[in-house]
């Protein structure tokens, strides 16, 4: 069974680039960012650990340093913030000073539902991504984004496609769309993030507006983070 993209890349190919404000992002300079357990709001229980295991990849691919996502929300259960909604909530600096971050990625499942229409299953995603500040909880850097596909049989004809949609209500793959959603929120130029400091090309890619006149911090990766000690 194929899938094909229905409604998302034709408006992302046709659509030109948001133009977003880098001077925050950018005078800020992380270089470890911390990526939080995701919020969801969709009616699927197993889709914020799906879609978390996506989000270090196209991070660590723009040259940004990421806390094994695994271990921060194991470690953050021991804190007592096992509910994600909690962790949205908690001011971004106590986040960030547990674990030695530059900035927290809070991201928001708002839909990830497949929908049966009898010879094909529509499946939607739909996601927020917000950068805050790991000092100062300031707002760096935000994106949204959604995309709508639809299951296609490989051929049968009509008993194939009633066939295949069934097949994909019964098991929606929601993970390569869950990548190329982050791939495109994280493109740049675009609506992603400028290039970080493991990256030859870190600030050499900015816009001349947001340029920041002060060097660039050393690319230093922090310390691993330790588990808290078992109580006595």
């Amino acid at each position: 069974m194929k899938r094909l993209l229905v409604l998302a890349a034709l408006a992302a190919a046709c659509a030109q680039p948001p133009k977003k404000d880098y001077a925050k992002l950018v005078s800020s300079n992380p270089r470890a960012i911390l990526v939080v357990p995701v919020v969801n709001k969709s009616v699927d229980v197993d889709a914020a650990d799906y879609f978390l295991s996506t989000l270090s990849v196209p991070l660590a691919e723009r040259g940004y340093y990421v806390f094994p996502v695994n271990l921060v929300k194991r470690m953050l259960e021991d804190e007592g913030m096992a509910d994600a909604s909690l962790v949205h909530g908690t001011d971004p600096a106590r986040l960030c000073a547990l674990f030695g971050a530059d900035a927290v990625l809070f991201v928001t499942i708002e839909q990830w539902t497949a929908k049966y229409m009898l010879i094909t299953t529509q499946v939607t995603v739909e996601f927020n991504y917000v950068l805050k500040d790991g000092r100062t909880g300031e707002e760096l850097w935000r994106d949204h984004e959604a995309g709508v596909y639809a299951s296609d049989s490989a051929g049968g004809g009509l008993a194939g496609a009633i066939a295949a949609a069934i097949v994909a209500k019964a098991a929606p793959n929601y993970m390569p769309m869950a990548r190329q959603a982050n791939a495109r929120a994280m493109a740049y130029p675009g609506p992603g993030f400028p290039a970080g400091p493991y990256r030859p090309e870190h600030r050499k890619d900015l816009p001349a507006a947001a340029e920041a006149p002060a060097a660039a911090k050393p690319a230093q990766a922090p310390a691993a983070p330790q588990a808290p000690a078992a109580p006595k």
